[in-house]
This record gives C-alpha cells, sequence and structure tokens, in this order.
C-alpha cells in the first residue's frame, strides 16, 4: 500500500501477564511487520509493559479481514510457542487415544 487512504483498519491487542513476554511477542512479529500482508499494512507497538498491539491498516474489509487471520495466527503460534517452552502446555494422558 503506498500514499493510498487505506480505509479500513483494526487493532489486536494482546495483554500478556509478564513484560519479558510482550518484549518477546514484539520481536516475533517485528519481522512480519516489515513486510506486507498482501493488500494490507501492518504496525505492531507497546501499548503498556505488558502488551502488545497490531494496528491493521487495508483499502477493503476483505484484505482487513485476512491480514487479521494471518497476525492472530502468528501470535496464536508465538504464544503456544513459549508454553511448550516453558512447560505450561498440559500433555495428553498416554492412554488417550
Amino acid at each position: 500500500m503506498t500514499g493510498e487512504d487505506p480505509g479500513w483498519g483494526a487493532v489486536i491487542s494482546v495483554r500478556l501477564p509478564r513484560e519479558e513476554l510482550a518484549t518477546w511477542l514484539e520481536r516475533a512479529l517485528g519481522p512480519e511487520a516489515s513486510r506486507e500482508v498482501p493488500r494490507a499494512k501492518a504496525v505492531i507497538r507497546r501499548a503498556a509493559p505488558e502488551s502488545v498491539e497490531v494496528l491493521i491498516t487495508a483499502r477493503d474489509t476483505g484484505s482487513v479481514r485476512a491480514a487479521m487471520n494471518t497476525y492472530l495466527g502468528w501470535v496464536h503460534l508465538a504464544l503456544a510457542t513459549v508454553a511448550e517452552a516453558e512447560g505450561t502446555v498440559k500433555s495428553p494422558p498416554e492412554n488417550a487415544g
């Protein structure tokens, strides 16, 4: 998107229990925001020490929706990775089938 009025926007706000997780999430999403999702632009910012916001702008609602889905997927993946690394994800019982 270059020089055009984006027309549509959305904000994804993620509140985390610790500032270090917010820093980690901001760093994880940063490279993705530096390149444009098709027909959309995103800015990552810290609204507070323990939160991260993704500001998305696009020319149409479909592009905003697609970008939101993309960023929500990346947020989910990043937080699931942290949970797994910290051992906070519960594994299913061995006999679960």
